[in-house]
């Protein structure tokens, strides 16, 4: 297979433009497409500067998962587009926007340090009836998205795949609502359960499907959902844990330590994840992990992971999906991240939920802001960060005074005597920082407006609410925002 030409590939993103095709009804489906699906495996390579994609297989599998009205995503984000014209009529008849670990690799410190890597992906469309050119698009540095590869795809053609799904795989229909057209179709996949662990596995599923539904916007939106557990056993279970020198033979080969953050849980095993998932049809893919660790990861339109037996698993899971499914953004700031500007200073986040915007009429969740408050909101954020940088001060005076006394061999009950000291105080300072907090999470719950500190930034970057499940695990609820995003994308898929 060969790259499509670039001179033909510059006519249909520039010259036809115009001309692309928003059918009404599934007339374009029915006219493009078969009640199947392409699946394109592609790899990524490259550092903080180069990007290269190369196509690995494609398949033909079962029937599509995806609503036949709605082809053409209407959401802007991510920082890759899926695109696919049908060469005879020059239409865009397709378009779906994803991330990748890819994208965050490229933020890291090996990748500005020129370390190439390579990270496989799969991209799903309907199974087109005639020729089409397939684009991948990458967001620039103006957030504009921009040609990256393109590839003329012959759907007659001898090199696609059309085995049936196949493996030792047990399917549990935990949740079916009807037409996976109709329907938001999720795949829960078992990693890390061993051959006698597929009844803890159903177990699992039907626990995380009640808390699923716990929340909106999915608890008032569950008749919209099919929801398929698939279970294939690993060798052992559990899963890798790098850092603890423990290492398993598991179905997905999940680990945590991923881009060597500890709590940072995926599987870079994308072939072994879809053809498990390909035994059922399916918009969305959540990995459930037998782990009592804390842990997991979500990447937009690829997939959702957690572990399930942590006491805040529950919360990971929902704040995961909401990235993978919702296209959310992390709105926290303070904890550890392995990225590098993640968003440049003058960019504008595509995530819904993430902003720079200070001016009320560019603020994507403008209609939703409370008209009692102040844009930007004050939520006590510099009296609490002034009290943790005393606290972080005297932290460090208190270690250095520690070192200094054992070098000089003092009694151990001086010793004791400055570290309950610096307890005592710390005590001080966390209980104002509580009070604090609690006086304006009481102010302010439920309002909407322009909280500084988000998209792993203090500053600069800002979120819709003072709390929500993408900023903290202790709240078990999205914000209005998030909900918002979420319920667009559940009608996207459904009918």
């Amino acid at each position: 297979m060969r790259a499509y030409s670039k001179k033909l590939l510059l006519f249909l993103l520039v010259t036809v433009m115009p001309a692309l095709l928003y059918a009404k009804g599934n007339e374009a489906f029915d006219l493009y497409f078969l009640d199947a699906t392409m699946r394109i495996d592609f790899f990524f390579t490259g550092d903080a500067d180069e990007n290269i994609v190369t196509i690995d297989q494609i398949y033909k599998q079962g029937s599509w998962a995806g609503n036949p009205y709605n082809l053409i995503d209407p959401f802007n984000n991510g920082a890759y587009f899926i695109k696919v014209y049908d060469i005879a009529t020059n239409a865009l008849i397709y378009s779906k926007g994803f991330n990748c670990i890819y994208n965050e690799y490229k933020t890291t410190n090996p990748a500005l340090e020129g370390m190439k890597r390579t990270y496989h992906n799969s991209a799903l469309i309907p199974f087109p009836k005639r020729p089409v050119l397939f684009v991948i698009e990458m967001r620039d540095r103006q957030n504009l998205l921009r040609p990256l590869f393109s590839q003329k795809i012959e759907p007659d053609a001898r090199y696609i795949i059309r085995e049936k799904a196949t493996g030792d795989v047990k399917v549990y229909r935990t949740l079916v609502n009807g037409n996976p057209h109709e329907k938001v179709d999720l795949v829960w996949l078992a990693e890390g359960y061993s051959a006698d662990e597929f009844d803890t596995f159903k177990k699992d599923v039907d626990r995380y499907k009640e808390v699923f539904f716990s929340v909106e916007p999915f608890r008032s939106n569950k008749k919209k959902f099919n929801i398929y557990g698939v279970f294939k056993a690993s060798s052992e279970s559990g899963v890798d844990q790098p850092r603890r020198g423990l290492y398993t033979k598991s179905a997905i080969n999940a680990s945590f330590n991923a881009l060597d953050l500890e709590r940072y849980l995926l599987t870079e095993d994308n072939k072994a994840m879809r053809d498990i998932a390909a035994h059922v049809p399916y918009d969305g893919i959540v990995i459930l992990v037998n782990s009592e660790r804390y842990g997991g990861g979500g990447i937009y339109n690829d997939y959702a992971i957690s572990t399930v037996n942590h006491t805040l698993s529950e919360n990971v899971f929902l704040h995961e999906f909401g990235h993978s499914f919702g296209g959310l953004g992390d709105e926290y700031y303070s904890s550890s991240v392995v990225y590098n500007e993640f968003y440049p200073k003058g960019f504008e986040p595509t995530e819904p939920n993430v902003t720079a915007f200070l001016d009320s009429s560019q603020i994507k969740w403008h209609k939703f802001i409370s008209s009692d408050i102040d844009i930007p909101t004050d939520w006590g954020k510099e009296q609490v960060e002034e009290l943790q940088e005393s606290l972080k001060k005297m932290r460090k005076k208190t270690s250095e005074k520690i070192v200094k006394l054992k070098a000089q061999n003092a009694d151990s009950t001086r010793i004791i005597e400055v570290e309950e000291e610096f307890k005592e105080t710390s005590k001080e300072i966390q209980a104002k920082i509580h009070k604090i907090r609690t006086s304006y999470e009481e102010k302010l719950k439920g309002k909407v407006g322009l909280f500084e500190g988000a998209g792993y930034s203090s500053k600069g970057l800002y979120r819709p609410e003072i709390n929500c499940m993408m900023y903290s695990n202790k709240r078990k609820e999205f914000c209005k925002v998030c909900q918002h995003a979420i319920k667009l994308m559940i009608e996207y898929y459904s009918r």
